[in-house]
């Protein structure tokens, strides 16, 4: 998921985290810290108390003009009409075969601006998506470096929110535009965990004064900084999905468990056509959860059999340390017949690990 090399971008508080210890390694071009504490005890902050993560790596674009939502609308699968402004939807940029260039939130800020969030190494391919339709008088900005992106997560979200005088009332997926010691900052109520949290945005060059703050009250309600690898056992134990593993330019909507974020009776989204055929005869292949019965740690990329019948590949997998077990999404052949509750096997380098088939979420929590 991560390599380390040289020739990485670097955020904007990458010196606090070397001051709090983390270790780095490079994620979507950028270099990010993996974890601070370990992986476990940043999960388990998360899950019980808070976490913060910062993930200014992810990308920033501004839709701006007469009718930017109406074209972002007929450019993005899920139905912008649905949410209004102050409000945020989950939403895919598909390519015209139906793959997915990339799964992003879109920030309702009016009738004429949509703020987007793509993951950090699509955002050019999202930009110029957008841009090569966007009609005349609206434009399309790469805002990649013109804001920081840091999430808390977890039940204590909200006192940290509450001590640092920001908004935390509000609704799943609805955001508000507040301050920060003279900072602003856009506050929405969402995350990558599957706990109660909130991602907030403040420009670049002042995140540090956001960041020292947040640490500050995160420490005295008991949390922990986290690093990517608790951001990446978090969002498997909920089934999310990570763009280039359970969504791809290969891999569809329908396949990858996201269907739900289609507007279907919309007249116009990228890959519309594709899309709808796929839904008619039914996907090749969906995405599942397996969790392990016996001793085995899944990765990503591994056979799944059925009686030795290759039946599907693991494209996520992890020791989930909530339930002390090794967990993975799959995407299984749909002729298969493999319903929930079956077992199957995963070869892991050579050794048969049986699992389960089931439906994620893999533990429950209280996102809503």
């Amino acid at each position: 998921m991560w390599s380390t090399v040289t020739d990485v971008q670097h955020g904007p508080l990458e010196d606090r985290h070397r001051e709090l210890g983390a270790s780095f390694a490079e994620f979507g071009g950028w270099l990010m810290p993996v974890s601070y504490a370990g992986t476990v005890s940043e999960h388990t902050a998360t899950r019980s108390a808070v976490g913060l993560f910062d993930v200014s790596h992810l990308g920033k674009a501004v839709v701006r003009g007469p009718g930017a939502a109406e074209f972002v609308n007929s450019a993005l699968t899920n139905d912008l009409r649905r949410i209004g402004p102050g409000k945020a939807q989950y939403t895919l940029c598909c390519n015209e075969s139906g793959g997915v260039i990339d799964d992003l939130i879109a920030y309702y800020v009016g009738d004429d601006e949509i703020f987007l969030v793509p993951n950090a190494a699509n955002t050019a391919a999202v930009v110029a998506a957008l841009a090569a339709a966007a009609p005349s008088g609206v434009t399309v900005t790469d805002e990649h470096r013109s804001y920081a992106v840091l999430a808390v997560q977890g039940p204590r979200s909200v006192d940290v929110l509450d001590e640092l005088g920001l908004p935390a009332g509000m609704d799943y997926m609805a955001y508000a535009d507040a301050s920060f010691s003279g900072v602003p900052v856009r506050v929405c109520r969402s995350g990558y965990t599957g706990e109660h949290g909130y991602e907030l945005l403040p420009p670049w060059e002042s995140a540090a004064v956001v960041f020292d703050a947040l640490m500050a009250a995160v420490t005295r309600a008991g949390g922990q900084p986290a690093g990517l690898g608790a951001r990446d056992t978090l969002r498997t134990e909920m089934g999310y999905p990570l763009h280039g593993h359970e969504l791809s330019a290969d891999i569809s909507p329908l396949q990858g468990g996201c269907g739900w974020a289609i507007g279907w009776k919309k007249e116009a989204f990228f890959g519309r056509e594709a899309l709808l055929a796929e839904k008619a005869a039914g996907p090749s292949r969906r995405l599942r959860g397996l969790r392990a019965v016996g001793r085995g740690v899944l990765r990503a990329g591994l056979s799944v059999l059925d009686d030795d019948r290759k039946v599907g590949v693991t494209t996520s997998g992890t020791f989930s340390p909530t339930l002390q077990v090794g967990i993975a999404l799959a995407l299984i052949d749909t002729d298969a017949g493999i319903d929930d509750g079956r077992h199957v096997t995963v070869d892991v380098r050579g050794r048969a690990v049986e699992c389960e088939v089931v439906r994620p979420p893999f533990v429950d929590t209280k996102t809503r």
